[in-house]
């Protein structure tokens, strides 16, 4: 598959994945966990092929663990700490992946690249968590909305085939104008908080679309669920700690 093709797939699915983690807040915050721990499932999955890592099953059982674990935690959790739980469930899924490894045994080809790779992956799918606990801290109609809105634009910014040189800003630049847009318009975001979530959000697909771009291989078709989901799952965590940090 062609690189821009893959990646204007990619930038479709992220869409419908962040439309639906946004959609769903609206059904409270056990309806948000359950998609949230289907698109973990999806993007845990597929991450050990978008990779190309061995013991592929094995890996993408533990990511899609990771991930389901940690958006249920957020969701059940009494608070005001959501994503209380979720360091500990990245140190037990870096923890089985280690455990893959030495289970393959001494001489097995890419060891240090998979249990990297994977502990990656935990990482990625773990933070979708983040979602559920920024809806929970402020509402939908906050710094959900506002993160939902700019990242839908960097993704689709993203899908155009031009050069990293051009789009990389661009999607920094149009994320960072469409979060206070959306801020002023549809919630009580301050501006100033609103505008570093979308150019941060914005720095983070362009650096994910980079990546995908420099890879030497052919993009295998379930890669590039794991290439869409993940980047979006992980934005999540990072609109609720702005959150907390700038706003509240």
């Amino acid at each position: 598959m062609k690189t821009w093709i893959g990646g204007a797939a990619a930038a479709g699915i992220g869409v419908v994945g962040t439309a639906a983690l946004v959609a769903s807040s609206l059904g409270g915050p056990f309806a948000q966990a359950a998609v949230a721990v289907v698109l973990s499932i999806a993007a845990g999955l597929c991450w050990p092929t978008f990779l190309g890592i061995p013991a592929k099953r094995t890996n993408g059982i533990i990511l899609a663990l990771a991930g389901a674990a940690a958006g249920l935690s957020a969701a059940a959790v009494k608070g005001p700490e959501y994503l209380e739980w979720t360091p500990a469930v990245v140190a037990v899924g870096i923890m089985a992946v280690i455990v893959v490894q030495l289970l393959r045994g001494t001489g097995q080809s890419h060891r240090l690249e998979s249990t990297l790779g994977a502990s990656a992956g935990v990482l990625l799918c773990s933070l979708g968590a983040g979602w559920i606990a920024t809806a929970r801290f402020t509402g939908m109609g906050s710094m959900l909305l506002v993160a939902g809105i700019s990242t839908a634009v960097a993704l689709l910014v993203g899908a155009i085939n031009w050069p990293d040189t051009i789009v990389a800003p661009l999607a920094i630049v149009f994320a960072g104008l469409a979060a206070p847009l959306a801020a002023l318009v549809l919630t009580d975001v301050a501006v100033i908080p609103a505008t570093a979530t979308g150019a941060l959000i914005g720095a983070v697909l362009a650096a994910v679309r980079r990546l995908n771009r420099t890879r030497s291989r052919p993009m295998p078709r379930t890669g590039l669920v794991a290439l869409a989901l993940g980047p979006v799952l992980a934005v999540g965590s990072l609109a609720y700690f702005i959150d907390k940090l700038l706003i509240y």
